[in-house]
């Protein structure tokens, strides 16, 4: 098990403009901020979405675009480093107008038409994502 231990440092909270891209413009917010380590949550309206799913036994992505208006009806995530650089890895549910729920991982290609967020950074070391042998993903 790896583990990490941290202090709050700050809760920021914000809204992407309509027509951002959710993942590009919640990256470049937290960029700014100067936030290297936290978490995130976030909800809102998007006018058109994707989703990317993990398929364990091929060790590929897969992903599904909605080209309709979606709910982002829970956006979860934390922060940290890639290559030296911020990087978010964020689930998201996303629901039609039925009411009908997809989930997966956040990707680019996911358009606001509103979205609001809590970010809550975090003081400590920051932990950087590496290949791991295990699963084939990018971990802490």
């Amino acid at each position: 098990m790896k583990s990490f231990e941290f202090e709050c440092k700050r809760v920021l909270l914000g809204r992407l403009e309509k027509g951002d891209d959710v993942l590009e413009g919640l990256t470049e917010f937290c960029v700014q901020h100067g936030v290297a380590a936290g978490s995130i949550q976030a909800l809102g309206l998007l006018q058109r979405g994707r989703l990317r799913f993990y398929d364990q036994a091929t060790a590929a992505h897969h992903e599904t675009e909605f080209e309709e208006g979606m709910e982002i009806a829970s956006l979860v995530g934390n922060i940290s480093s890639k290559d030296g650089e911020v990087f978010l890895h964020c689930h998201v549910v996303l629901a039609d107008r039925q009411g009908r729920c997809s989930g997966g991982h956040l990707t680019t290609g996911n358009i606001a038409f509103v979205c609001e967020f809590a970010i809550m950074a975090l003081e400590g070391t920051v932990p950087e994502r590496t290949h791991d042998e295990a699963t084939g993903l990018i971990m802490w």
